[in-house]
């Protein structure tokens, strides 16, 4: 009893030791006392700072906050990861933060995982324990603190550690989306998925721009025209810049019995990989088309990974609906809509030089609900990303999807397509 009290003062002693040893914590303490804590904006905790100390053996990552809040923490296997959870914070850290480690850590991201919820994601070097973590409150005109300690251990330990965790710490999963139809309302539904958000960033441009800000604008503009024309319910399975789980958009797209699903993304190669460029337009298949479809699949079924999901129930699961291709219709009906919205594209877009690929994207596995992601360009050509973030191109390209979607409707009705699997 007496050690752990004296592990647990000696902890917090080196935890305000690293903080009061860091750059402009003077400048701090002088804002504090001046009654204008720095980066407080309104009632939202404010993150400002993050350190680390220690060696590979013990480390202890360290947070300035605008004020003292509530965490919880939790260890992932296969990577090593450790995941903190926090209220909605807003992040202020400085360029470039978190790319790089120390001692047992190599790197954190951070970043809105839901509405009202954020989350700090660090990857380790190797199995470790969560010794301590805590908040400290403002002390002397120094702000209020995070502390995480980092112990290391063998995989046996931290496997046994894993198992024996409370599940009930976990966040519960992100809030379906509003289901605001109303009753009896026989129009079909469409899912608009804008990809990542939140704490994943998806792909970043040379000059900054993230894929998760370019494909949410693109998705709301699309919203804002499907709406007008009067003949679908249009739901999006996320609005803001939170992060969504991959199971998570396609469970929404289920539970709302959605008749056309559309995930929206922006791709980019890695330096010296060619200046490929244009939009293309993915269908799911248990084998990739090339080798890009299959690069780029990849990327995106990460997603879960970035932002700290535990992916170990879930593997079984999309595996089976990867192989069990009874979903034939369903599949059928998505690559007519993707045809037809290649034609519609050639005519406000430029087009990759092999427009159609598949590969196994989890996003796009609903046996019961035709889906296809649409990539809008490379966010690493610069001629793509002037024309994705250009109001006039994505007012061109988001006339030529909602023309897309009025064909592919307008055939089912008709008879022109088998009928519906749903």
């Amino acid at each position: 009893m007496v050690r752990h009290f004296r592990r647990r003062l000696l902890g917090l002693i080196g935890a305000l030791l690293i903080a009061l040893g860091a750059a402009g914590a003077w400048e701090r303490a002088s804002a504090a006392e001046a009654g204008s804590p720095p980066g407080t904006t309104g009632s939202q905790p404010v993150a400002t700072e993050a350190r680390l100390g220690g060696d590979e053996s013990r480390t202890r990552f360290v947070v300035d906050l605008s004020q003292t809040i509530g965490v919880t923490a939790f260890t992932l296997a296969d990577p090593y990861r450790v995941v903190i959870d926090l209220p909605q914070v807003g992040f202020q850290f400085p360029p470039k933060t978190g790319e790089s480690g120390r001692g047992l850590i190599k790197a954190f991201r951070y970043g809105l995982v839901m509405p009202g919820g954020s989350r700090i994601v660090i990857d380790t070097r190797g199995p470790v324990r969560i010794d301590q973590v805590f908040v400290l409150d403002p002390l002397d005109g120094q702000p209020a603190r995070l502390v995480l300690e980092l112990v290391a251990v063998n995989r046996e330990t931290f496997m046994r550690t894993l198992a024996l965790e409370d599940r009930a710490r976990r966040p519960p999963e992100p809030k379906k989306a509003d289901r605001d139809a109303k009753p009896g309302d026989q129009r079909p539904l469409v899912m608009l998925d804008p990809g990542h958000g939140g704490i994943d960033h998806g792909t970043t441009a040379p000059s900054g721009e993230t894929e998760k800000s370019i494909v949410l604008d693109f998705a709301l503009g699309l919203r804002e025209k499907l709406e007008k024309a009067g003949k679908y319910r249009v739901a999006m399975t996320r609005t803001d810049d939170h992060f969504v789980p991959l199971a998570e958009r396609v469970r929404m797209a289920r539970a709302q019995s959605a008749a056309l699903f559309i995930s929206i993304h922006a791709d980019a190669l890695p330096k010296h990989d060619g200046d490929a460029r244009g939009a293309a337009i993915y269908t799911l298949s248990e084998t990739a088309s090339d080798a890009e479809a299959a690069r780029l699949a990849e990327t995106e079924n990460k997603a879960d990974l970035i932002a700290g999901v535990d992916l170990s129930a879930e593997a079984g699961d999309v595996a089976d609906i990867l192989i069990d291709l009874a979903q034939r219709e369903t599949k059928h009906f998505a690559a007519n809509f993707a045809k037809t919205l290649l034609a519609e594209l050639k005519t406000s877009a430029r087009l990759h030089k092999h427009p159609l690929k598949s590969a196994g994207f989890r996003v796009l596995t609903a046996p019961d609900v035709p889906s296809v992601l649409i990539e809008l360009g490379y966010v690493t050509s610069p001629k793509d990303l002037k024309l994705m973030t250009s109001e006039t191109w994505r007012a061109r390209a988001t006339d030529s999807i909602v023309q897309a979607i009025h064909t592919f409707f307008a055939k089912r009705l008709t008879g022109q397509e088998p009928a519906s699997a749903n």
